[in-house]
């Protein structure tokens, strides 16, 4: 029978937080940059250029079609090529950092797009209509009459996806990224308490989740009234 030992965890807080700050920094970029691109994938989504629309099709349908393992590890392997060769980036920054970042983002964004898309469709087509009568281009009726109202509705189901995000975060170590999931098991192996850890993390996924669920519930009744 294990005995569970608890007495190291204390000691590995500041270790911990240091991976925790990874995560969060992984999540905050994934959202804000995956929906600033859902947002223009939406956009191409409904424009009646019908090539922007293919584009976007094409790119919400490949990404929601291939695990986000297999997407790490495809951006792990080009991104460091790409910051070092064609921007010209040092060498010396943490490319798994930037891979990660990079990958959730752009994976983050095909369903950012379709919760978009779909806040985009719930606003009257006649408010649209009326924009364009206004002379308003799709671009000014979009920024200045759709979105605002759009986004008001979207913002609790928004958050929900980043909730799941700060979740998958966790999936970063097949890239060996020292996260706060991979911190807490590498103390694990090094300590000998890798049931511990891991039941620990998992108990500060599950804290963390449930207070922001019940933020966005609270938001969301708000965002009813």
């Amino acid at each position: 029978m294990h005995h569970f030992d608890w007495s190291g965890i204390p000691g590995a807080l500041p270790t911990l937080w240091t991976g925790a700050i990874i995560t969060f920094k992984i999540t905050l970029i994934a959202i804000v940059f995956g929906i600033i691109w859902g947002t223009i994938l939406a956009m191409f989504r409904l424009s009646p250029i019908k090539p922007l629309g293919w584009f976007a099709q094409a790119y919400v349908t490949l990404f929601r079609s291939i695990p986000l393992v297999m997407v790490l590890l495809w951006f792990f392997l080009i991104v460091p090529q790409v910051l070092q060769s064609v921007l010209g980036l040092s060498a010396d920054i943490d490319i798994r950092l930037a891979s990660a970042m990079v990958a959730f983002s752009l994976f983050e964004a095909a369903y950012y797009s379709e919760i978009i898309r779909a806040g985009i469709q719930a606003v009257p087509r006649g408010q649209v209509n009326a924009s364009f009568a206004l002379g308003m281009t799709y671009g000014q009726a979009m920024r200045l009459i759709v979105l605002p109202q759009a986004f008001r509705a979207m913002v609790p189901l928004l958050l929900t996806q980043g909730i799941v995000l700060f979740q998958d975060t966790s999936l970063v170590y097949v890239i060996s990224l020292a996260d706060f999931f991979r911190t807490a098991t590498n103390i694990g192996d090094r300590d000998g308490t890798n049931v511990e850890m891991v039941l620990f993390a998992g108990a500060c996924y599950f804290v963390i989740c449930v207070i922001a669920s019940s933020l966005v519930k609270g938001l969301q009744k708000k965002v009813a009234r």
